[in-house]
């Protein structure tokens, strides 16, 4: 199977593509919730690679904060942890339409899942709401995967080019009809993703 490679967009699109994910995500829907940030990250994933896709959802986020008069709302590990994890499901999986990525990868659709890699304290801080804080409680799948390796590739940059093999016992989620998920795409105990 021939992946297509993501373009970021060009100088100045930025703001336009965010727009046109987000037009795209609300046509569907009523209300921005989180599975619809997951859905709009999905897709900048999908359409941009990871790096792109971190600086486009992030400022586009920020951007919107701005806007409805709650900067404070932005936080910067929060929205790219969620470009990270939503890029390296995608990396997995050549999935062509949201529901069934979501279908097959469910804990993505909790708010929670950050708890599981990060303290209360350290999302709290000003450090990680202003740029990027790596998790203190459990790495992150492909960051354990990297370190298991010697070390070798260099993050999400590394995954959305299919650089950073991860191996198979480390996925982060069963596939449908495993035991242990019920088929419904359950979690690998020891990868808490």
């Amino acid at each position: 199977m021939t992946r297509r490679v993501p373009r970021a967009p060009g100088p100045g699109a930025g703001t336009r593509a965010f727009d046109k994910l987000m037009a795209e995500v609300m046509a569907s829907s009523a209300r921005f919730g989180h599975r619809e940030h997951v859905h709009l990250t999905w897709l900048a994933v999908r359409r941009f690679g990871v790096p792109a896709a971190i600086g486009l959802v992030s400022d586009g986020i920020q951007r919107t904060a701005r806007y409805a008069g709650v900067p404070q709302k932005y936080h910067a590990t929060v929205s790219r942890a969620w470009v990270e994890l939503v890029g390296y499901h995608v990396s997995e999986d050549d999935i062509d339409d949201f529901a069934g990525f979501a279908d097959r990868y469910p804990a993505l659709m909790s708010k929670r899942l950050l708890t599981r890699h990060y303290s209360s304290s350290a999302l709290a801080s000003s450090q990680a709401r202003a740029g990027w804080v790596e998790p203190d409680l459990v790495p992150f799948p492909w960051q354990d995967a990297t370190r298991r390796d010697g070390g070798l590739g260099s993050g999400a940059q590394d995954r959305a080019a299919g650089q950073v093999p991860v191996p198979e016992d480390r996925l982060a989620f069963h596939q449908p009809g495993d035991a242990e998920g019920g088929g419904r795409g359950g979690l690998h105990p020891e990868d808490r993703v």
